[in-house]
């Protein structure tokens, strides 16, 4: 009886090892991509400009609202906010996939994103195609980058330094909530510079029914932006219409729940 006690100690012993062996090769796995994405954020950094535009000339507000009717809409006071420009020519050197930037207000995103064949390529690569778990930021294969569609969709992990996506659970929080200067998302790409209004944030266990692109009809379009409004977890007060094109930025927040945000354009202007 005590040799099978011994050799049952023995084994848990083992297997205790093994385990502690296995999760500090994890920890060392997470460290590494992180240090990785840091070295390749710090390149970009040096490489890139993203510098603030005014409006001219080929500034264009997308539908907005009656004036005369609802003065009061915050749409009148986020058309102010100035656009973002960058020159993608060093970020084509590092990887030509890459098709625009991101910059999320009150959140630490202010990234360049890319675009490849499928949903799954840039999960577990970095911007320069180096392998990461880490990955990076892409927009999702059915979109056009040339002309938005009615909803454009752009992923990234929910790292837990904050980087890629991982900051993107502020926008569940009250206190990024209740901070309207924070309800802004800048987008930069090779032909235009956009803006777009935030309309619903939430956290939800995982579906796929945010991730439509096509629709039948603009009531079927109507009733997804009604859905996506509603999940909210603030009233942002944004009127939508099927004329508007919208943005979904999705992460994960652990393995059951996403953290969505949704935006609407409402300013454009093309380079030259």
């Amino acid at each position: 009886m005590k040799r099978v006690i011994n050799i049952i100690l023995v084994l848990c012993i083992v297997v205790c090892i093994g385990l502690l062996g296995y999760s500090g090769y994890q920890i060392y796995l997470w460290h590494n991509a992180n240090k990785n994405i840091e070295k390749q954020v710090k390149e970009i950094e040096e490489k890139v400009d993203v510098q603030p535009v005014e409006d001219n000339s080929k500034t264009e507000i997308i539908n907005p609202p009656k004036k005369d009717e609802n003065k009061s809409d915050p749409y009148w006071d986020y058309i102010k906010v100035k656009l973002i420009n960058v020159d993608f020519t060093k970020l084509k050197e590092i990887n030509n996939e890459t098709v625009g930037w991101i910059q999320v207000g009150g959140t630490n995103v202010n990234y360049p994103f890319v675009q490849t064949i499928d949903n799954k390529y840039y999960l577990t690569h970095q911007l320069d195609g180096t392998s990461n778990t880490a990955g990076w930021i892409f927009m999702d294969y059915r979109n056009s980058i040339d002309n938005f569609d009615k909803n454009t969709i752009l992923y990234g992990h929910g790292r837990l330094n904050y980087t890629m996506f991982g900051s993107l659970r502020n926008v569940v929080d009250k206190s990024w909530y209740e901070n309207k200067n924070n309800y802004i998302v800048k987008i930069s790409t090779e032909t235009e510079n956009t803006l777009w209004q935030v309309f619903s944030t939430y956290k939800i266990k995982t579906t796929s029914d945010y991730l439509q692109i096509d629709f039948n009809s603009d009531d079927d379009y109507m009733d997804f932006l009604n859905m996506l409004k509603n999940r909210s977890v603030h009233d942002y007060k944004v009127n939508l219409t099927p004329n508007d094109k919208i943005i979904s930025l999705s992460t994960c927040h652990n393995d059951k729940y996403k953290i969505v945000l949704h935006a609407k354009l409402i300013k454009r202007e093309k380079k030259e």
